[in-house]
Order: C-alpha cells, then structure tokens, then sequence
C-alpha cells in the first residue's frame, strides 16, 4: 500500500522532509515506524523516543499499534499542550 506521511515540528526537521510518499507493507502504525527506522538514521533518530511522538491516522488521533487497514494518511508529531 501507498501512504502519505506527514512530520510536524522536531520529527520534521530530524527527518528533513515535510512529508513523503511510501510503498509500505506495514499492518500497524508500530510496524510503519519499524520500517521507517530502518530506511536511513535520520529515521531512526526521529522514531528513537516513541513517548514523545504521536500519531493520526487518517486525520484521527492513534496508538501505535492501530491497524492501518484504510489508512491514506500517518501523521507524526510531538505531543501538543494547551496555553
């Protein structure tokens, strides 16, 4: 499957890249970021505290270990406080 991820904030400039197509073969969000730390370090640097990194699927906050199943669409990004 095809999918459209997008980095937001620290993931972005560790990764470098504000968003990527990928040919995945990922079921879960934890086996995509799997995959993607194995691409290249700037990936495994990014993905290397997973307590500070959420994910939306399809525009719908996730937990790592949701299917992708219908997905188009990861977003990674830090978590977002309040002020």
């Amino acid at each position: 499957m095809t999918l459209k991820i997008l980095y937001f904030a620290w993931l972005r400039e560790r990764i470098g890249e504000p968003s990527e197509q990928v040919e995945t073969n990922a079921s879960t969000v934890s086996d995509l970021i799997a995959e993607l730390r194995l691409r290249d370090e700037r990936y495994d640097f990014a993905f290397s505290d997973l307590s500070s990194v959420r994910v939306a699927i399809n525009q719908t906050l996730s937990d790592f270990d949701a299917t992708l199943d219908g997905a188009s669409e990861v977003a990674f990004f830090p978590p977002m406080t309040g002020g």
